[in-house]
């Protein structure tokens, strides 16, 4: 919704200030949909080791789906696993694997596909299905939740970057609460409204809450899911290349927008997580009053959405709520300056045009270039899991950097 929001605003600006001129927006709509259609390429990873990707599809035989339209339903997801990997005899993944791509034909509003790439163009640098690197210690493993309804593919960039310094990245699609779930036996599940987390937050008064728990807990519950079937795969894998690769002792959990507040709420709730950060989400749920136990970083942008002022102040007061109580080794308040709300997923890298990229500084959207902020930010998320997965952990991590000067760290 606010990925649409943002849409219409740009080309609604562009209009009524008339800043372009006829001739202007034309020309920016021609170069918008040449660029729809042109190859591009996410960064590359900063690490040393190459990366692998691998999707697996889980049934929960235990616990019904709540979210699901027909009762007594049970959990479904489709997993994304990017993992260091032996470069030998493979080739690299589409972007989007077949069935996905078929099922997210004509599911943008003319706007938003203007304003993004097609995916079948987008080149990534994951290797399919490859062998896991070996090395002597299992790596450790890192949840990763996608903001919104987004699917995690949409934060491939990140997850890439951060397999290549050595942890394997998983990520959570669930039907009826991501966007489009395709499963390999040709079912596509779609988000029911009701399941839509934006809708939840758009409502007023004393209904809010109630929508927003129902879906939090909702996805809460998947990461617990999820993280009992990789202590399964852990011992027992079918491909034979994920057993005792895992350090399931070494499990952090971080997520963009609503998935931040997930990341946050199952860091104060499951001692399986032993980091957390929240990348520009408000939090929700139980965490606000019980607090963060575990080391936990809050990655905020410094150019935010289109929340009111009213909004953000309650954003801001949630999050000193839960940080200030924490203690001063593990926490971390850290602010991308010119970042934005929605560039922290690969429409980071993905909206190239430099007409497009003037329009949308004049309007105040990016104060600093899309793939600038993917790097800092994936700089921000290697560091702090390096400290506190692989590291003693003792103390915060010296995140600042004479390389990224745009990271400020508030206390």
């Amino acid at each position: 919704m606010k990925r649409q929001r943002l849409a219409h605003r740009i080309f609604k600006g562009i209009a009524g200030l008339g800043i372009l001129g006829v001739l202007g927006v034309v020309a920016l709509l021609i170069s918008l949909r040449v660029e729809h259609g042109t190859e591009i390429t996410l960064p590359t990873p900063s690490g040393p080791f190459a990366v692998g990707r691998t999707l697996l599809e889980w049934k929960d035989d235990k616990s019904l789906d709540a979210l699901a339209p027909l009762a007594g339903t049970r959990r479904e997801v489709l997993v994304w696993i990017w993992y260091p990997a032996l470069a030998q005899g493979t080739v690299i993944d589409d972007y989007l694997p077949a069935p996905l791509l078929a099922a997210d034909q004509g599911q943008s509003g003319a706007l938003l596909t203007l304003l993004t790439r097609d995916p079948s163009k987008v080149l990534a640098h994951s290797l399919r299905n490859a062998g896991v690197l070996p090395q002597q210690q299992p790596y450790p493993v890192v949840i990763m939740r996608a903001g919104a309804s987004l699917e995690v593919v949409n934060y491939s960039a990140l997850a890439e970057n951060l397999a290549s310094h050595g942890y394997v990245v998983v990520g959570i699609d669930a039907p009826y609460r991501t966007r489009t779930v395709a499963f390999s036996d040709g079912r596509v599940l779609r988000r029911t409204p009701e399941n839509d987390a934006e809708r939840c937050f758009e409502r007023a008064g004393p209904e809010q809450a109630p929508c927003v728990t129902k879906q939090l807990n909702a996805w809460t519950a998947d990461i617990g899911f999820v993280l009992d079937r990789l202590e399964q795969l852990n011992i027992s894998d079918p491909s034979g290349k994920f057993i005792g690769r895992l350090d399931m002792s070494r499990v952090g959990v971080f997520g963009h927008s609503f998935g931040g507040a997930q990341a946050a709420q199952f860091c104060s709730r499951d001692s399986r997580c032993k980091a957390g950060i929240d990348v520009d989400g408000s939090l929700h749920g139980s965490v606000i009053q019980a607090g963060i136990h575990t080391p936990f970083m809050f990655l905020l942008s410094g150019n935010g959405d289109f929340s009111s002022r009213a909004e953000v102040d309650q954003i801001m007061a949630d999050i000193r709520a839960v940080y200030d109580r924490m203690p001063m080794e593990s926490r971390l308040f850290v602010q991308i300056r010119g970042a934005n709300h929605f560039t922290f997923s690969d429409d980071g890298a993905l909206l190239k045009s430099q007409l497009l990229r003037r329009v949308l500084r004049v309007f105040g959207v990016l104060g600093i270039d899309g793939r600038r902020q993917l790097a800092v930010t994936s700089y921000c998320i290697h560091t702090f899991f390096d400290a506190y997965l692989k590291g003693a952990g003792a103390s915060r991590p010296k995140i600042s950097s004479p390389l990224y000067p745009e990271i400020r760290v508030l206390e």
